[in-house]
């Protein structure tokens, strides 16, 4: 399969400035960059569909230069509907660094892609697929602030700011929604957000000769006005290739931070409390409705379209299987997490739900071995406490609800008063959440 072929397949494309997607097949400079900025310390299952998409290019022999936004994170991407708080100096060299190395390892994971899924060979009795051999990509990381820290505001003004009208700006949509009848306003600083965006392309394409820049769709006219500034300052030509947001088909919101239900790539704290464990991480894939499972499978999973064709028949013989849905979660677990987490996670939970699990069998070491992969706290926290610092609960309030409810269990054993925890423990509520306390 073309790489045009595959990024139509994978639907990785919304908007863009290249008329016929095959002329990427023999675009004869096969550079781009993507960028993100460091405005926690995890990317999102937002970031992974767009990283995916840049591993798909990738795979078909592109050369990623891939930018962790060290300045544009200090301004904030301009949001529809009101001002970013501004992150310190020291939350942004700190996120800086914790997504750097995801970035790296995500885009060296996603690749190449597989002929067949495990879990639909076990499910039909064929063999397991042999491992793809690792792949170690050059990848070219930058940092904005490294440009831009030794940047003259006035030298800024008379390259980069004369290079635009007024009119031009104000016509944006985001720019538009925040000054019109009941928009929020928007700050100097973040309506000059899209110039220092455009001089990274810039930039990239003086320095490296990239003149490809891969984004998620919201971003596309931040990445035009780099268009704007190569043609303008450079008589250059360059394009921009989108792909389309990806939207949780039960919320109708898009997968992100911004819309308060992030799935984090990040499997433990990092100081912030953004992560998600891996367990819940694959309950995440695992739980999507039959509807939601061919769009997800092709942009965050590596199986390649014969495989993909085969768990989608299979699954629609017996659904209640849910064949697609375990595919799913184990090819994503695989991308960010590898295949040995991925099979020791398909295990933890066939241990978990089984019907035959005594809780209260379970050794400390045991206990201690789950907790690579669950929510975690430490002994000697009350239960209410845990329940809300693991997500559980929602509130105090709820957890006492729960506890009033039997719907918790330590160690196999319901409870119904407040305990403190402070014993080596595996914490049940309801059916399929946990946690380990350790």
């Amino acid at each position: 399969m073309k790489l045009s072929e595959e990024l139509i397949y994978r639907g990785f494309k919304a908007e863009t400035t290249i008329d016929n997607p095959e002329d990427l097949d023999s675009r004869e400079n096969k550079k781009f960059y993507w960028g993100a900025d460091p405005s926690a310390d995890s990317l999102t299952i937002g970031n992974l569909a767009a990283l995916m998409m840049c591993a798909c290019f990738v795979r078909h022999g592109y050369q990623p230069y891939l930018l962790v936004g060290g300045a544009t994170g200090q301004i904030g991407d301009p949001k529809e509907n009101g001002e970013r708080d501004l992150k310190t100096l020291d939350e942004v060299e700190h996120n800086k660094k914790c997504i750097k190395s995801q970035i790296e390892h995500i885009i060296n994971g996603a690749g190449p892609v597989v002929a067949s899924s495990p879990t639909s060979q076990k499910l039909s009795g064929g063999p397991p697929p042999a491992t793809p051999p690792a792949r170690f990509v050059n990848v070219t990381m930058v940092d904005n602030y490294d440009w831009f820290r030794e940047m003259k505001y006035l030298d800024f003004l008379r390259e980069v700011g004369k290079a635009f009208s007024m009119t031009q700006l104000l016509d944006r949509q985001f720019v538009q929604n925040r000054i019109g009848e009941g928009g929020s306003g928007i700050s100097y600083a973040e309506f000059s957000y899209t110039l220092i965006q455009g001089y990274d392309f810039l930039h990239l394409y003086r320095e490296h000769g990239v003149d490809l820049q891969l984004c998620g769709a919201d971003q596309y006219g931040n990445c035009t006005s780099g268009i704007h500034l190569i043609r303008r300052l450079e008589n250059g030509a360059a394009d921009v290739w989108s792909t389309p947001l990806v939207i949780d088909p039960v919320t109708g919101r898009k997968f992100g931070k911004s819309e308060g239900n992030a799935v984090w790539l990040a499997a433990s704290d990092n100081g912030s409390g953004n992560y998600t464990a891996i367990f819940d991480f694959y309950q995440f894939w695992l739980n999507q409705p039959d509807e939601s499972v061919e769009y997800l499978i092709k942009i965050y999973t590596l199986y390649d379209k014969g495989a993909i064709e085969d768990i989608l028949a299979r699954h629609a013989e017996a659904p209640e299987k849910r064949i697609a849905q375990k595919a799913l979660a184990q090819g994503v677990i695989e991308v960010v997490h590898g295949r040995e987490n991925a099979e020791a996670i398909e295990n933890l939970t066939q241990v978990l739900f089984s019907r035959e699990t005594d809780f209260g069998e379970f050794s400390e070491d045991e206990i201690l071995e789950f907790a690579k992969y669950l929510p975690v706290v430490e002994k000697g926290v009350d239960l209410v406490d845990a329940l809300v610092a693991t997500g559980l609960a929602d509130s105090k309030k709820k957890a006492r609800e729960f506890i009033a409810q039997g719907a918790i269990s330590v160690n196999g054993v319901k409870v119904k008063d407040e305990i403190r925890l402070e014993q080596t423990a595996i914490v049940k509520k309801g059916k399929n959440k946990f946690l380990v306390c350790r």
